[in-house]
């Protein structure tokens, strides 16, 4: 039986646009939720839930980690996969101001 996971207070919001091949645009929500204790945890772990909407399943998603900012990172890395994954799927192209990885991954430049 799958984890359903609520969703909470939205601490962060994009809305991005699925272009599919003939150019009409539709709009795609990502929502993450504000990071959490998990409640079944034995180990002081956290969770941060994630939603995407617009773009196949809509169901809230959560990642977890050993604190609350890992377990962000981990949210805002798997929800990059599962818009990858649902864009193929749908045979779109995801947009939000050019950037190729929907500003979503941060690599430092130093």
């Amino acid at each position: 039986m799958a984890m359903t996971y609520e969703l909470g207070e939205i601490m962060a919001e994009r809305q991005i646009e699925a272009v599919t091949a003939d150019g009409a645009r539709s709009q795609v929500t990502v929502r993450f939720g504000r990071p959490r204790p998990d409640e079944l945890s034995t180990s002081g772990d956290w969770c941060c839930p994630h939603q995407i909407v617009g773009l196949g399943e809509e169901g809230v998603g959560a990642s977890f980690g050993v604190d609350s900012l890992q377990a962000l990172l981990l949210s805002v890395y798997k929800v990059r996969l599962k818009l990858g994954e649902r864009a193929a799927a749908a045979a779109v192209r995801l947009d939000w101001l050019g950037q190729p990885d929907l500003g979503m991954e941060i690599v430092p430049r130093f």
